[in-house]
């Protein structure tokens, strides 16, 4: 069997992502011709033709395809042609402005009613040749993008709209100040994104295209798939928070058009509007605890119905690189599930020769042993990256243990087991030890 032929958009997409500028055009020339309404379309049209030719030009081609996105319930896109505007020299504030009002928190238009998809099926192209170019192709592209502009300015319909996770828990000044923040990047299909282990400061939304989410186990296995993300999904938003590495790779599936966020753009953003910060941390943690609740095995044995009581219990505790979460012969603060990094478990014998025992990343407890088997812990833990975990104070223990019994079995058979573990690693320290005594 042959290939399967590439939809215009995606040959647009990849033309305007390795900057076959040109040929990107072309390829959504034809789609805009028979599809006026499709707002990628029209967005790619504009924007290249002004790259191309007089931004000016084109800028009621952005405002036009923004407010399409909009309204088919594509708030990436829309702020994806705010951005490009901006790019461009022109004004992007009507776009945001418009953005912010239809999303931010009390809108009138949040209905919870899904929006109109936008079109996205096979679509026969229009015929334009690969010899149109220049001057000539910007005049056909203006015409197209004028004739689409004119027409969905004048028939947009402020219907209802799904809220946007994230976005629509701001209000509008909170979310204007955060859609300033993004940048656009256009991605060819099989483009890294996000790599697993290591560090980045980049958030990403995915406005049109799909991602796929792979996670390596042991070393040498190969990727577990986790999921295909498509259009509002976003991606990697705990490294604006958190410095831990990545703990998931991010490959894209096709050409991809992405909203990008810097670490320094969002605190810049949150200096002026506080609750953009409150919000966002609130949204971070809300996905952290859905992570805990997938990787947990903990988390996983208690029923849906009593996770959210659960997790309630327990607060936020986040440790610098080098610094010790648990410390051998002491009492643990309590019992700790790893959000995100790594931690190390180092066990130290009498000669004080350390031994790393394991390496633990999320989903991951620790402080059980003590807490199960009451007594001091019998290794110290440390946390290898800057790493985020959730604390169930020790104190708090017992009520849990009460109140979900399960969970305490859970916890005692993992205890035992690594009580186990250790006293087998101090039996092999102390042999090694008596076998390098010379007498």
């Amino acid at each position: 069997m042959g290939e399967v032929a590439q939809r215009p958009l995606d040959r647009a997409l990849e033309g305007w992502a390795s900057g076959s500028l040109e040929a990107g055009l072309r390829a959504a020339l034809s789609v805009l011709e028979v599809q006026k309404e499709s707002a990628l379309a029209l967005l790619a049209c504009s924007y290249l033709g002004g790259k191309l030719g007089d931004p000016a030009g084109f800028a009621d081609g952005l405002r036009a395809a923004a407010e399409r996105a909009t309204d088919a319930g594509q708030l990436p896109l829309a702020i994806v042609a705010g951005a490009l505007s901006r790019e461009l020299g022109l004004d992007p504030a009507p776009i945001f402005d418009a953005a912010a009002a239809a999303y931010g928190k009390g809108s009138a238009r949040l209905k919870r009613q899904a929006p109109p998809a936008l079109p996205g099926g096979a679509v026969k192209p229009a015929s334009v040749p690969n010899s149109l170019a220049g001057k000539a192709l910007i005049e056909r592209v203006e015409k197209a993008v004028r004739a689409s502009a004119e027409e969905l300015l004048t028939a947009h319909g402020h219907g209802p709209l799904s809220p946007a996770p994230l976005f629509s828990s701001l209000d509008p000044p909170a979310l204007r100040s955060f859609l300033e923040i993004f940048e656009p990047r256009v991605m060819p299909a099989g483009a890294p994104v996000v790599e697993e282990k290591t560090f980045g400061g980049d958030a990403f939304v995915v406005a049109h295209g799909e991602l796929e989410v792979t996670r390596h186990g042991a070393v040498d296995a190969d990727p577990v798939h986790l999921a295909r993300l498509g259009a509002g999904a976003l991606v990697g938003e705990m490294a604006l928070l958190s410095r831990a590495p990545r703990s998931a790779t991010v490959v894209t599936a096709a050409p991809a058009l992405l909203l990008t966020a810097s670490k320094q753009a969002l605190d810049v953003a949150v200096t002026k509007n506080p609750e953009l910060g409150r919000e966002f941390a609130e949204h971070c943690r809300r996905r952290m605890l859905d992570n805990l609740v997938k990787a947990s095995p903990i988390l996983r044995s208690v029923s849906p119905l009593e996770r959210a009581e659960l997790v309630r219990r327990f607060s936020i505790r986040a440790f610098e690189q080098g610094e010790r979460i648990i410390q051998q012969g002491h009492a643990p603060d309590g019992l700790f599930l790893i959000a995100s990094g790594e931690v190390a478990v180092v066990h130290q014998d009498e000669a004080a020769e350390s031994t790393v025992l394991a390496r633990l990343g999320p989903g991951e407890t620790v402080g059980e042993v003590a807490l199960v088997l009451r007594r001091p812990a019998i290794a110290e833990v440390v946390a290898n990256h800057p790493t985020v975990t959730l604390l169930l104070p020790a104190e708090r223990f017992l009520e849990m243990a009460r109140a979900h019994p399960k969970v305490l079995v859970d916890l005692y058979e993992l205890a035992v087991g690594r009580d186990q573990e250790t006293a087998a690693a101090a039996e092999i320290e102390a042999a090694d030890l008596d076998d390098s005594i010379l007498v």
